[in-house]
């Protein structure tokens, strides 16, 4: 049975609609013609206050007709948002969303405000010749990924619900289609100021960083200069995200300044991947053929975004002229020193050493060599050294030996590492060691082969991965398997974005 019409499916606020209109455009979904339901994600759905004032459970059949567009839950006022952005570094004064739709905001049970998007429901205004559709294997891709992240409690957007649509959209061939349900903090993107800061318009500009400022950093309302305490907050928030994606092995692989996002959540998946054989240039997509956002230029990206977003802020920062640009360039800077402090913690954690280890840096940086020249898969390295910490077997130690084409290397830097936890005992490291290093991450061939089982109508790979995922410390067999590195057949050297 599913709930009447009137039914509060969710409690929708729509603040941002308070902004000026060239922000957004209201807009309707395009309805497809078999939505049926993949994924629905009930804990998620549960913080969001779903089940508040429901007399019935919505039925699979009610949820998919919801979430794929074609009967709004009640409540819901659909709109796409406008932005620009650089793209790989060259700037487009109108982007928007082409294929998404923010259908209202809902305080969660935390007092948190969250946006709650469809996307790949339809053509838009900002849609420029799109089909405003997405494909199934972007959709399941940033399901599992972004819910992976949240489990490691890396800051992301979260996945809701996943439509497929009955029918198919065209990239380079025919695929299913499908519309992904996204929650975040916001979809407030560095571009956004951007889209507002090249029309000239700055009573939107101030307006949105008003909203920004009492939505996502309410301290900086009290400062000398809200506008300069708001792009310290982001540049804070962007070196501390940077650094946890770093830590895993993240590769985003697009990081455009219309995917860098204000509140600080990794945003649009799009072509990203988790690094497999340690490599600091890996890149895996498409479509960055110049390595631009390989694995290592990430943080200096970041701080470029930043940079960006800084020249957006100027004209409502209360100093002028070179007073004001010397000091957004002093806060830019602090980027580098921040990322640096956050990722020293994150490698002290993930060698099993105290926070103030003078030797997490040294140590890092040669096993990172040692990865990279011993062809050492880096997710299972760290899992494999996380389990001869807590042990100190012989059989551990091996399986890690094991793992590198270079093992008197790798032995020899071993021995320098547990020189290293004598001198560094805590109580606390190997919970903490464990916590940063997960068993299993998702994979690329993984994700290639629940892609690949769905287009053949089979989503059981699809649950069975996003369950490992969700749980990824999990030493269960299943993880085990789902964790196992790519075979040189199963390897997957290229990703797409499919827009």
């Amino acid at each position: 049975m599913s709930p009447t019409a009137e039914s509060p499916v969710l409690s929708f606020e729509h603040q941002f609609a308070t902004l000026p209109e060239p922000l957004w455009m209201a807009c309707q979904p395009t309805p497809v013609s078999q939505p049926t339901l993949i994924a629905f994600n009930q804990r998620l759905a549960e913080t969001l206050g779903f089940k508040t004032g429901l007399k019935s459970k919505p039925d699979d059949a009610t949820l998919a007709q919801w979430f794929s567009g074609n009967q709004l839950p009640p409540g819901a006022e659909p709109r796409a948002l406008g932005y620009a952005g650089h793209q790989f570094g060259n700037f487009v004064p109108q982007l928007g969303d082409g294929r998404a739709l923010l259908l209202g905001e809902v305080v969660d049970q935390n007092g948190i405000r969250r946006d709650v998007q469809l996307k790949g429901s339809g053509r838009t205004p900002f849609s420029r010749g799109g089909d405003g559709r997405s494909p199934l294997g972007p959709v399941l891709r940033e399901y599992l990924v972004s819910e992976f992240m949240a489990a490691m409690g890396v800051p992301t957007t979260r996945a809701l619900a996943a439509v497929s649509t009955g029918e198919r959209v065209v990239r380079q061939l025919p695929e299913p289609g499908a519309v992904f349900t996204r929650v975040a903090s916001s979809h407030i993107r560095v571009g956004t100021f951007q889209f507002a800061a090249v029309r000239r318009d700055e009573a939107a500009l101030k307006a949105l960083a008003d909203h920004v400022i009492e939505r996502h950093y309410p301290d900086a309302a009290s400062a000398d200069d809200p506008y300069l305490a708001l792009l310290e907050a982001v540049v804070a928030r962007q070196a501390a995200l940077v650094a946890r994606w770093m830590s895993l092995g993240f590769i985003h692989g697009v990081m455009n300044t219309d995917n860098c996002s204000i509140a600080g959540e990794t945003i649009d998946y799009g072509p990203c991947a988790f690094m497999e054989q340690f490599d600091p240039q890996k890149v895996y997509s498409s479509i960055d053929q110049g390595k631009r956002y390989a694995f290592d230029n990430q943080p200096a990206i970041a701080q470029w975004n930043l940079a960006r977003f800084a020249e957006t802020l100027l004209p409502l920062m209360r100093e002028e002229g070179d007073t004001v640009v010397e000091q957004a360039t002093d806060i830019i800077r602090r980027f580098g020193p921040l990322f640096d402090t956050e990722q020293r913690r994150l490698h002290a954690d993930k060698l099993g050493l105290a926070a103030d280890s003078d030797q997490a840096v040294t140590l890092m940086e040669a096993l990172e060599s040692q990865m990279h020249q011993g062809r050492m898969d880096m997710t299972a390295t760290f899992d494999a050294l996380t389990h001869y910490a807590s042990t100190a077997s012989e059989t551990h130690k091996e399986a890690l030996l094991a793992l590198t084409t270079q093992p008197n290397e790798l032995a020899a830097w071993l021995d320098k590492w547990q020189a290293a936890q004598v001198a560094s005992q805590d109580s606390k490291r190997l919970a903490a060691m464990r916590r940063a290093n997960p068993v299993v991450i998702p994979r690329n061939h993984r994700i290639q082969e629940v892609i690949d089982a769905a287009y053949e109508g089979d989503f059981t790979p699809f649950h069975s991965l996003l369950a490992v995922v969700t749980q990824p410390f999990d030493e269960s067999a299943e993880a085990r398997r789902l964790a196992a590195p790519a075979t040189e057949n199963e390897q997957v050297l290229r990703t797409f974005c499919g827009t």
